[in-house]
């Protein structure tokens, strides 16, 4: 068995362009050399929102709330968060989620995940989804295949053929 304190962890920051979008994180499953469970502790200051709204095809999540106060945005609406909450997301379009912090204090959660790949992630707001095979998102491994792409930019099956026949 591995086993590590949080306390030992340094925290990693994210911070990517939109203004409302700030966290940290400490990946805890990372640090015991997890196959098959992913488990991160996320700290989000006031103001601020996590990873865009989103489901998973192929893992299921599970967040439970350490601290603060915030607002869990759900496929099925809008649910207040508190300490000692927990909620799973399925995975498919009734897990979609996304946490955001309307509090006065950082929001302290783990999110749990399973880790099966190949899995898409789906991003209905941007009308975006994310492919990710030979390692889960939040994985270790090399993927043999990531993208994110718009859902509405099809292809044709054949190379060359870009007629609207099927």
């Amino acid at each position: 068995m591995d086993k590590i304190n949080e306390s030992e962890l340094e925290w990693s920051e994210y911070d990517p362009d939109p203004d409302d979008v700030a966290f940290r994180r400490k990946e805890l499953a990372t640090a015991v050399d997890a196959d098959d469970l992913g488990c991160s502790l996320y700290e989000l200051p006031p103001g601020m929102r996590s990873w865009p709204y989103h489901y998973h095809t192929a893992n299921e999540e599970a967040l439970y709330v350490l601290a603060g106060e915030g607002l869990l945005v759900a496929a099925d609406g809008e649910e207040r968060l508190t300490a000692g909450d927990y909620a799973a997301f399925p995975a498919n379009e009734d897990g979609g989620h996304r946490i955001v912090n309307d509090g006065d204090d950082p929001l302290r959660y783990l999110l749990v995940s399973t880790m099966n790949e190949p899995d898409i992630t789906v991003y209905p707001e941007t009308n975006r989804f994310g492919v990710y095979a030979g390692s889960p998102p939040g994985g270790r491994e090399e993927r043999t295949l990531e993208g994110y792409y718009r859902i509405d930019d099809e292809v044709p099956y054949w190379e060359g053929d870009e007629s609207d026949d099927d």
